[in-house]
């Protein structure tokens, strides 16, 4: 989005986003994944800055804004190590940004974590870097996931799943650990607008916003008393969409994550402050047939000196670009 874009965004009324947001909610999601993921295209500027490239095991970017690692040692670790260019600031540790962690259902916690499940990656002639999970003995199903830059402080991940028997309220738990980004916040719902709630720890250690009631019956279910690490989520105010940011008082970065409404009904954070420094969103939630395919849509932005009128429009423009 250029500037003068960005001002005319922010000059527009919110009045109607909760409406908006519920017609994205809607948008048909089933489609053949795998082929679908492979053909994933950046665009013209491919060719040169938004690209990944190939290094070792791993694969590189340099945008111009945010320059790093994705699958570093050539483990399914997301971003890491990530910085922004303009700054120096790191921007991301632990287990990186947009990594695959928790696989549940209704009775199942697959494996540990995505990060363990064995899987191999390739460029696409697009410039975009594809993964593939194969289902075996603990994971019945496959996992499909593209990572590109569609800016330069852009990435899109989409996530498939193609279920090898039937799945009950089926999750992939995404997860993204920040380096700094001291404060933390969900998009709420409050009368016809959003607002944004910051993740305090007055309020709780570990917030669960959730999308609607069936979302809540999901995250109490049971899914995270299962080991390793299980988790007493305290559940906060419904989501409006499906929308968290991290904000780094010292550099003015804003990190802005995002999905569909309809792929997402759940996002988790920790207290801001709290050393995780993260953010978690729950795809999916969906009861899946033998040989069905879903996909989820997220993006990650990394921006200087976003109000929250700007991170709105960034959502609004996520949503229309997103419904195709």
């Amino acid at each position: 989005m250029s500037e003068h874009s960005t001002r005319d965004s922010e000059r527009t009324t919110r009045r109607g986003f909760l409406e908006r947001v519920a017609l994205g909610a809607a948008t048909p999601m089933l489609a053949a994944c795998a082929a679908s993921l492979a053909s994933s295209a950046i665009g013209g500027e491919a060719a040169g800055k938004l690209a990944f490239q190939p290094d070792g095991s791993a694969f590189s970017f340099d945008t111009g804004d945010l320059k790093g690692v994705l699958r570093g040692e050539g483990k399914s670790r997301g971003l890491l190590p990530a910085s922004h260019v303009a700054t120096g600031k790191s921007l991301a540790k632990s287990l990186g940004l947009f990594s695959h962690y928790r696989l549940l259902d209704d009775a199942n916690r697959y494996g540990p974590a995505g990060w363990d499940w064995n899987s191999s990656a390739s460029l696409t002639p697009n410039g975009a870097v594809e993964v593939s999970w194969t289902r075996d003995d603990v994971h019945p199903f496959d996992m499909h996931a593209v990572y590109r830059f569609t800016a330069a402080d852009t990435l899109d991940l989409e996530t498939g799943i193609r279920a090898g028997r039937e799945l009950k309220r089926f999750e992939v738990f995404l997860a993204s650990y920040f380096d700094g980004f001291a404060r933390s916040f969900a998009m709420v719902k409050d009368g016809s607008k959003p607002r944004f709630d910051e993740a305090k720890q007055s309020d709780a250690v570990w917030h669960m916003y959730p999308r609607d009631a069936g979302a809540v019956a999901m995250i109490q279910d049971g899914r995270w008393k299962r080991p390793p690490n299980p988790v007493d989520w305290t559940i906060r105010p419904e989501l409006a969409g499906a929308c968290a940011v991290r904000r780094d008082e010292e550099t003015g970065l804003t990190a802005v994550l995002m999905a569909r409404p309809a792929d997402c009904f759940a996002i988790a954070m920790p207290f801001g402050e709290e050393t995780h420094r993260s953010v978690y969103f729950s795809l999916f939630g969906k009861d899946l047939r033998e040989g069905e395919t879903v996909k989820a849509k997220t993006r990650l932005v990394i921006r200087p000196k976003l109000s929250d009128e700007a991170v709105v429009a960034i959502y609004e423009e996520f949503l229309q670009a997103s419904r195709n």
